[in-house]
């Protein structure tokens, strides 16, 4: 028995490539669920085999709870604490006791729970063989053929018993994919599951395109040319953006290639998606303008806290910049990471005298001043009452229209403004919460926390916002 042992974990480690503790471990499960059978389904069983003789011994064992533990349900397979200090002085709870007993043959019974205990864990351990190895790979292209086309996706055979899955949502739409095919994709995920693939690919992801511009472009693994952002209309366009390291360098045009034959080559790998090659600028707003291409921007407002852009386009050229359903647009925005709004020269004209009049009334009612000077103040860029109290006196003196004792009356009224803004019960929100981060804060306290979300401080990008002398009536 001993031998045939042995002979078990050398057949079956050279066959399946696992490693010999493991079946072991398995052979030892199988022979304490063969003892357990001969016994009861209670009973704790456990069986060391000897590494080197393949000898084996059985022990039963209890483990030692404590006397009023509610936990106690088998004396099969526990014992109380009070019981245990009669056989052994020392025991101490949560111990085992263990008894040596009659093992039970390595036949026929007992080769087959091996035989299914060793399978899987041969199955677990080739799992963990994939993830371990392709864990370090996420991020990367893969090579495979195509195995399966499934209803939900498509099996990849990568070679070496290892399969990778594509969702269908990671599939480009109308890609004709088909059994035998050998395609690439990028490594998404790696998931440890029990059961199912567990390699998820992608050949939607953007940084697919950029993984395959890497591979097709040589500058770009010698660091002469970042690509730095990529978006993706699957199957449709898709826009990247580069950078040049070297100045003698034309990033966009090495991108393209000798007659468009490096980003065509990319192209065919992704069902034709047509692509655009943005040069990146570190100026957002060039950036944005350069990312609207083949659109011509006329104008740019820039809302920074938002991180919105309101771009002006000719009216002629309006559907060409915003593209069919908003393609153009849409990547624009993913790319540059700015949220666009495309509208023609004469709506950014009325979107920007409406605000300027908004804002301007608000001075007028709230400041006292006349509506020439609130013009003048949200002309020069002042949004808000926060700005005009709080703003350094030499930014509102350098206005024509202002001397300085109409910037410190203005400064004055706007300070007392937010005082009583700030101490007057009626203009509380009650109804507001404080964000979960706010809550949870370091020093904060609840009371205090909804105090300030009365005021509309909910964030604690909100709290950032304020001054010391806007903080101090709360």
């Amino acid at each position: 028995m001993s031998k045939e042992i042995l002979n078990v974990v050398d057949a079956v480690s050279n066959e399946k490539g696992v490693d010999k503790e493991i079946i072991f471990n398995a052979i030892e499960i199988a022979l304490a669920t063969a003892t357990r059978k001969k016994y009861s389904k209670e009973v704790d069983v456990r069986v060391s085999i000897d590494r080197v003789t393949g000898d084996y011994t059985t022990y039963r064992r209890w483990i030692v709870l404590s006397d009023d533990d509610p936990e106690f349900t088998s004396p099969d397979a526990q014992i109380l604490h009070a019981y245990a200090t009669k056989q052994h002085d020392e025991i101490e709870i949560g111990d085992s006791i263990e008894e040596e007993i009659e093992s039970v043959p390595f036949g026929r019974i007992a080769a087959h729970t091996a035989k299914q205990v060793i399978v899987q864990k041969v199955r677990e351990a080739e799992r963990l063989r994939i993830v371990e190895s392709f864990e370090s790979k996420v991020g990367e292209l893969i090579m495979g053929i195509v195995k399966r086309v499934e209803h939900n996706g498509v099996l990849i055979d990568l070679g070496n018993n290892t399969e990778g899955f594509i969702e269908k949502d990671d599939l480009i739409p109308r890609e004709a994919i088909r059994n035998g095919d050998r395609v690439r994709a990028f490594l998404k995920e790696v998931r440890a599951e029990a059961k199912g693939p567990q390699l998820f690919l992608s050949r939607t992801h953007p940084e697919f395109l950029i993984n395959l511009f890497s591979m097709e472009v040589p500058e770009v693994g010698q660091d002469l040319i970042e690509i730095l952002s990529a978006a993706r209309d699957p199957g449709v366009r898709a826009k990247i953006a580069v950078k040049s390291n070297d100045p003698r360098l034309d990033p966009v045009g090495a991108c393209v290639g000798m007659r468009g034959s490096r980003v065509q080559s990319v192209s065919n790998e992704i069902a034709g998606e047509r692509i655009d090659i943005i040069l990146w600028d570190e100026n957002p707003a060039q950036f944005v303008i350069n990312a609207m291409s083949p659109a011509t921007v006329l104008s740019i407002v820039m809302d920074e806290d938002s991180k919105s852009m309101d771009i002006a386009v000719e009216e002629e050229k309006l559907s060409q910049a915003i593209g069919r359903g908003g393609q153009n647009v849409k990547l624009a925005s993913q790319l540059t990471g700015w949220d666009l709004n495309v509208m023609t020269e004469g709506q950014v004209d009325e979107k920007s005298e409406a605000e300027t009049q908004a804002i301007s009334e608000n001075f007028v009612k709230h400041l006292e001043i006349t509506p020439e000077i609130a013009i003048v103040l949200s002309q020069e860029g002042f949004s808000s009452i926060d700005e005009i109290a709080y703003a350094p006196p030499k930014d509102m003196t350098e206005i024509e229209a202002l001397d300085e004792n109409t910037v410190e009356e203005i400064r004055n009224k706007a300070r007392d403004y937010l005082l009583k803004q700030a101490i007057n019960p009626e203009s509380l929100n009650m109804d507001a919460e404080p964000s979960k981060a706010l809550l949870e804060m370091e020093g904060m306290t609840n009371n205090l926390a909804f105090e300030l979300a009365c005021r509309g401080i909910i964030t604690i990008n909100d709290l950032a916002d304020q001054s010391i002398d806007e903080l101090m009536p709360i």
